[in-house]
């Protein structure tokens, strides 16, 4: 199905009972403030996913700041939440569509293909004038059969022997990008011949993101590449991958541990400033 959905499709479906809405806000330095949002309002029937407790997995030496949760736990999440081949998720936040963006790929990578992100978020859906309630739903279980797309998934070796050709697309901030600042990590720059796409930059300024022809011009020069995305830990560089599958390019990758992950091996390469 389409990667995306509006807010006036999700109101028009929302009473079906094979549609799940999953509320994913989270904040980095706050990790309780999301679901303490969620507690206050959110659309009718959404359940809450928390990033550090549900859409990562333990934290090592390597692997990054949240790592992908293996497949036990994906399956056991959503089968408690009620998800089965039947049931079509329809995944928000309010930052930038990257923490709903990441249930998005998950979901994927266990091999579940209905499931979108709301474009825009809880903003959208309260601007369209829709009612938000404080109710928490209970949802039956159902059981859920994870079918691994394990092809979606770069690790760091993966990166290291990428093909020559192949775009690696850096979806931080520019000054993270050439290592100006590092706010999270022990290093700062990027992989050496990472090209610089700033996750933003697929978003309007009210936060839905931009037409498609807009995108596919935006990704034009990755035409015919295998492509690649990271970012500090896997989050925001799935606003990247939604833009990208809007813009036709269902097939691109993600490093899941980012930059995060690389900074972790001694030996491996920074650069800084553009490349």
């Amino acid at each position: 199905m389409q990667a995306l959905v509006s807010a006036q499709w999700l109101h028009e479906h929302l009473e079906d009972p094979q549609i799940l809405v999953v509320d994913c806000r989270y904040n980095l330095s706050e990790p309780s403030l999301g679901e303490e949002q969620y507690g206050e309002e959110h659309i009718p029937g959404a359940l809450y996913f928390h990033l550090g407790r549900d859409l990562s997995g333990t934290k090592g030496e390597h692997g990054g700041r949240h790592p992908v949760p293996d497949v036990e736990q994906l399956a056991s999440l959503f089968s408690r939440a009620g998800i089965d081949q039947d049931v079509t998720v329809i995944a928000y936040d309010d930052q930038d569509m990257s923490y709903a963006g990441r249930l998005w790929w998950l979901l994927r990578y266990a091999g579940h293909e209905k499931v979108a992100v709301l474009d825009g978020g809880l903003s959208a859906w309260k601007r369209a004038g829709y009612a938000v309630t404080k109710e928490v739903p209970v949802r039956e279980p159902r059981t859920f059969v994870p079918q691994l797309q394990a092809h979606m998934l770069v690790d760091c070796q993966g990166v290291q022997t990428r093909d020559e050709q192949a775009a690696l697309l850096d979806s931080r901030a520019l000054e993270r990008y050439r290592g100006e600042v590092e706010p999270l990590d022990p290093k700062a720059g990027h992989i050496p011949g990472a090209l610089h796409y700033f996750y933003k930059e697929n978003l309007t300024a009210e936060g839905c993101m931009r037409p498609s022809e807009e995108l596919k011009r935006r990704f034009d020069d990755l035409e015919g590449k295998e492509i690649i995305v990271y970012c500090g830990s896997g989050v925001t560089a799935c606003t990247n991958l939604l833009a990208l599958h809007a813009a036709g390019r269902t097939d691109a990758k993600l490093y899941a541990g980012s930059w995060s992950d690389w900074v972790s091996y001694a030996d491996n390469p920074v650069a800084t400033g553009d490349e």
